[in-house]
């Protein structure tokens, strides 16, 4: 199996983004997704710097992906998309049907994100007629799911035509909205949040009133409260998954991601930690 190093998810200080980046060229990851995916209003890293520090990870021999963003709203955010796509070097991840429309167009290989509602054979036979390469599935499904899914995709001849990623570890990406939670928790109107978030390296915690952390707000993205950590069953990935994905949560996910690597497990405190997606259970409870 290959290792990847997912989008960063959080609003972090360009200093910061740069460095942690910098770091990557040297880790154990294989493959390395740069870009915003969640909000246009995070501009201290512009398309320049991404393709930056995109140019010396591929230099050090990483397999760069430029990821797209999952909720587009504007003009300004299609025409950025539209300048990753056209980037000539790096293929892309898409998070949003128009990115596979315009990676189509362009004849540009993609990545089809966890964003992405993609369930079955059929669908993926679709994407792959589109330039389709990997797969990463939806966060919410299971070992049991995947391999039904394989079946489909082998009785229709396309098994060997794509590469099967999955999310196993971070904070899970549940869903995205129009509004922006981390600017309401601080009583501030969308068009004038500040880029609030910038203040939560690691999003917000929501606890439930028995104090059970039960989703982590990111901006309009809503997350789980418990980190996903699929350290535990990378032997039940074996023959069915190509590439573990791993989510920045931190200055150390590069050593979570080479912990990944040479099979160890548990890197959060065990009230912290969930994997039921994975097992077929509600997505919080933990397994094995």
């Amino acid at each position: 199996m290959k290792y990847s190093l997912g989008p960063l998810l959080y609003f972090w200080p360009k200093n910061d983004v740069e460095d942690f980046y910098h770091q990557a060229v040297t880790s154990q990851a294989d493959i390395v997704y740069l870009g915003e995916t969640v909000c246009s209003k995070r501009r201290e890293m512009r398309t320049n710097d991404w393709l930056d520090l995109a140019r010396e990870l591929a230099n050090g021999g990483k397999q760069v992906v430029l990821s797209t963003m999952a909720l587009l709203e504007a003009p300004s955010e299609v025409n950025i998309m539209k300048t990753l796509i056209d980037n000539g070097e790096f293929i892309v991840e898409a998070n949003d049907v128009s990115a596979i429309q315009l990676a189509h167009a362009k004849g540009v290989p993609f990545v089809a994100g966890p964003a992405l509602n993609l369930y079955n054979a059929q669908a993926l036979n679709v994407m792959l007629k589109k330039g389709m390469t990997r797969w990463c599935m939806p966060v919410e499904l299971s070992r049991d799911w995947l391999q039904k899914v394989l079946v489909e995709a082998e009785a229709l001849g396309i098994r060997d035509k794509f590469e099967v990623e999955v999310f196993s570890y971070g904070h899970l990406p549940l869903a995205y909205s129009a509004r922006c939670f981390t600017a309401r928790a601080e009583d501030k109107p969308k068009d004038k949040c500040e880029t609030c978030c910038i203040r939560y390296p690691q999003g917000i915690d929501v606890k439930s009133q028995e104090g059970q952390s039960v989703f982590t707000l990111n901006g309009i993205q809503t997350q789980s409260g418990y980190c996903y950590d699929l350290s535990g069953d990378l032997v039940s990935m074996d023959g069915v998954v190509d590439v573990v994905r791993i989510s920045p949560q931190g200055k150390d996910t590069l050593d979570v991601l080479a912990g990944f690597k040479s099979g160890q497990s548990g890197f959060t405190p065990r009230n912290h930690q969930c994997n039921g997606y994975w097992h077929g259970i509600e997505g919080m409870a933990t397994q094995g």
